[in-house]
């Protein structure tokens, strides 16, 4: 299936992730205090980045091949979206913050504030506080845009013979 060469790419970074991540347990058995329970539902996270990845690239592949410039694009989509995910800061300064309450179920629709507040939790433990609204939301934009990315290239892949 043509739906293959989108979710390669995912793989390909899977593999990658899966070699740091041995790499950093290595690491963190000199220090004891940080393994915890939680690290055991880090797949569950991982399981939700790897979706809301696949349905996004699924769908920005499909715009890919119909619109030739639309590759340009994508690295500035891809830095708008690093700044607004909680990479950077903490999600904690947004739900702690005096921002309407409006605003904070906004924050909350980026599939990746999850996944991302998931993995420090998971590697925080009791340091560190998910917001279980926001991990609900996350989920449901997740497949929201794994629905949209799959029927999207669904519907144009028997134009990209033509097209290309």
């Amino acid at each position: 299936p043509r739906l293959i060469v989108p979710a390669s790419t995912i793989i390909v970074c899977l593999l990658d992730f899966l070699i740091s991540f041995l790499l950093v347990l290595a690491v963190l058995c000199f220090y004891p205090e940080f393994f915890g329970w939680q690290l055991l539902l880090l797949p569950i996270f991982l399981f939700l980045a790897i979706l809301t990845s696949l349905g996004i690239g699924v769908y920005f592949a499909a715009l890919t091949v119909k619109y030739r410039d639309f590759r340009y694009i994508i690295p500035f989509i891809v830095q708008f979206g690093m700044f607004i995910s909680p990479v950077m800061f903490s999600s904690r300064q947004i739900y702690d913050s005096a921002l309407h309450p409006a605003l904070k179920t906004i924050y909350s629709f980026n599939p990746m504030v999850a996944v991302i507040d998931g993995f420090r939790w998971c590697f925080f433990g009791q340091r560190m506080e998910i917001e279980i609204s926001s991990f609900l939301i996350s989920i449901v934009i997740s497949f929201f845009f794994l629905s949209l990315g799959i029927h999207t290239f669904r519907k144009m892949e028997k134009e990209f013979a033509d097209v290309i």
